[in-house]
């Protein structure tokens, strides 16, 4: 028989049991919101560094410049877009930085730092075989600062060392331009000018001034290298003018390319009869219209026709200019059948005082070396083209491509020219 005893056991038992179960429950509820929360928390955290992450790639990789993060033991652990770029898609992450630079002089600066813990910075002048682009360079000689330092450490954290590579190539080559520049324009003033000087010391102080006869040639010799000298200068202003602001050097209107022509041909008659020379002009469109600065357009003619004439002063000589209208362009050429342009001068033509030396004579006064220069500036303002091709013996042809849209246009005949 059940006593009251028992019954009153059993019924605590079974409350304790049902307490137990609840309490039980809501521990395991509470210890499975717990983990909820921590894996929240934890995706949480990793979604924030995960996007940290890519802001900070995007953020890198919109800089113009190569970006690289190097570890303690010197291997690449980052690299931006630009890096990505510079390297044509090469494997960087993970590799030496002594051996990713293709010329060790570009991993001085970054060892000095990773050595020290100093900041370092390096400008380097490569040439084209061992540049950073490989493959791709093209410009031959090329320069680059290389700045590193290191980045602030966290208690604890692994060193992290910086490297920005910046491509300063264009710099270095208008500041070795103007270096040269200033070099040649001396020499070539210089030579004119000792000239005329020491002839003038003959003149005065040998008494030549009471010899008529050899005072007029004295004199002669001196003004065509007063000629010279104002030449050079009159050029150098024209380059000057160019490059201080090309587009916005030009006085830019309507006007008959065929009257051009005849201009030029008008400044150059002596010559050309003198040298028996036969001009063609090959012009479709008599009354072809071009939009540009005239005086830039008469200086392109006439240096490359003036420069065909002087290359070939031997009798006989066929020049050609020529133009024609194309879909979107205008094309103009000056060709002539003379001796011809070497293979090794042709890329080099188009350099500031350079000449292609083949016949002059010690008596001849030679030219600036500026002229195809202007010839190059000149139609590169008007957003134009030029190229060269030399047979020699055969033809030698400067080809001028002119967009008809922009700075050049094809507009009414009748406007005013």
């Amino acid at each position: 028989m059940i006593t009251e005893s028992a019954i009153l056991i059993a019924t605590v038992a079974t409350a304790a049991a049902i307490i137990l179960a609840i309490k039980s429950r809501r521990l395991t509820a509470l210890q499975n919101a717990l983990q909820l929360e921590s894996k929240t928390s934890h995706d949480r955290l990793q979604q924030q560094i995960h996007d940290a992450h890519e802001e900070r790639d995007r953020l890198l990789d919109a800089l113009g410049d190569a970006f690289l993060l190097v570890d303690s033991e010197g291997r690449i652990c980052f690299a931006n877009a630009a890096a990505h770029a510079l390297f044509g898609k090469r494997e960087l992450v993970g590799r030496p930085v002594l051996e990713t630079f293709p010329d060790p002089r570009l991993a001085v600066a970054p060892m000095q730092c990773l050595e020290t813990g100093e900041p370092a910075q390096a400008r380097v002048v490569l040439p084209q075989q061992t540049s950073p682009r490989g493959d791709s360079e093209t410009r031959g000689v090329n320069a680059w600062i290389i700045d590193a330092a290191l980045l602030p450490t966290p208690d604890g954290g692994e060193p992290t060392t910086r490297l920005i590579l910046r491509d300063v190539t264009a710099e270095h080559q208008t500041e070795q331009i103007r270096k040269d520049f200033v070099a040649n324009a001396s020499h070539e003033l210089r030579t004119p000018m000792a000239i005329i000087n020491g002839y003038l010391e003959n003149l005065l102080d040998d008494d030549m001034v009471n010899d008529p006869q050899m005072a007029r040639r004295f004199l002669s010799v001196m003004r065509k290298h007063a000629d010279r000298i104002s030449r050079i200068v009159e050029d150098m202003l024209v380059i000057s003018r160019l490059e201080s602001g090309e587009a916005a050097a030009l006085k830019s209107e309507p006007f008959r390319f065929r009257s051009c022509i005849k201009d030029v041909l008008e400044r150059l008659e002596s010559v050309i009869r003198s040298q028996q020379a036969e001009i063609i002009v090959h012009m479709p469109d008599e009354a072809l219209i071009l939009h540009g600065d005239r005086f830039y357009w008469t200086q392109v003619l006439f240096n490359l026709v003036e420069n065909a004439l002087k290359q070939n002063p031997h009798p006989g000589l066929r020049v050609e200019i020529g133009c024609e209208k194309a879909a979107d362009s205008h094309h103009i050429w000056v060709a002539d059948n003379g001796i011809g342009i070497p293979s090794a001068d042709l890329p080099h033509i188009f350099r500031r005082f350079y000449r292609v030396e083949k016949h002059h004579s010690q008596q001849e006064i030679k030219g600036t070396g500026l002229g195809l220069s202007i010839v190059k500036r000149a139609i590169e303002a008007h957003g134009g083209t030029i190229a060269v091709t030399s047979v020699p013996g055969r033809e030698t042809k400067f080809f001028i491509t002119l967009p008809k849209a922009g700075a050049s246009a094809e507009i009414q005949s009748n406007a005013a020219g």
